[in-house]
């Protein structure tokens, strides 16, 4: 989905989040209570592990990026290394993220896969004040505008649960690419059984 049209969207009638605490806020990357385990380490959340697969060449780096209970946090030490970031990352970055959502709906399936489809036919959408790609930007009033590509995604993922079983969506192959790297190692398969009950770190009240 490397599709940036920017849409628009009534957030009265949608499954729009902006912080974590509020209604659908579980629906965000940053949402604490859905630990992931990939290669046998665990991982605080769907955003600290989209961080750390910029860095495929820099285990180091990413081992900064895995340290890190606070996603916001782990997204500040990624960006504070822009310039060591994978090659390809531009291009490949919604398939990363795609594949990070993935992984959050397997490890936490009954929680996750419950928030998503609470949400009925709604547009998920991701408020944003500064990213109109992966969110969209309030333009006053209801309405917001951006590529929503976090939202579209989470849509997409919606329908897979209503037209899939559930066992289907239990597996996660890795992703087709050069250097899928975690630690120095290629990424496995990631299972519904290797899901890990982490404690849920606290967030900071901006959240």
């Amino acid at each position: 989905m490397q599709d940036k049209q920017l849409r628009q969207y009534d957030i009265r009638n949608a499954a729009a989040f902006r912080r974590t605490r509020e209604k659908w806020g579980r629906l965000s990357n940053m949402a604490a209570g859905f630990p992931l385990c990939v290669n046998d380490i665990a991982i605080q959340s769907s955003e600290v592990l989209y961080q750390a697969c910029r860095f495929p060449h820099n285990p180091d780096i990413q081992q900064l990026v895995l340290s890190n209970t606070n996603p916001m946090d782990a997204k500040k030490v990624a960006r504070s290394y822009d310039g060591m970031t994978r090659s390809d990352w531009e291009l490949s970055r919604v398939l990363f993220m795609k594949w990070c959502l993935r992984v959050k709906l397997a490890q936490n399936w009954d929680n996750f896969s419950t928030e998503l489809l609470a949400t009925g036919d709604m547009p998920i959408v991701e408020i944003s004040s500064k990213d109109a790609f992966w969110g969209a930007k309030p333009d006053g009033g209801s309405l917001c505008t951006g590529a929503n590509v976090l939202g579209r995604l989470l849509m997409q993922l919606r329908e897979q649960i209503k037209s899939n079983s559930a066992e289907r969506l239990w597996v996660v192959p890795p992703l087709n690419v050069d250097h899928f790297l975690l630690l120095n190692q290629p990424i496995q398969i990631v299972c519904k059984s290797q899901s890990v009950k982490a404690k849920e770190p606290e967030q900071r009240q901006m959240f």
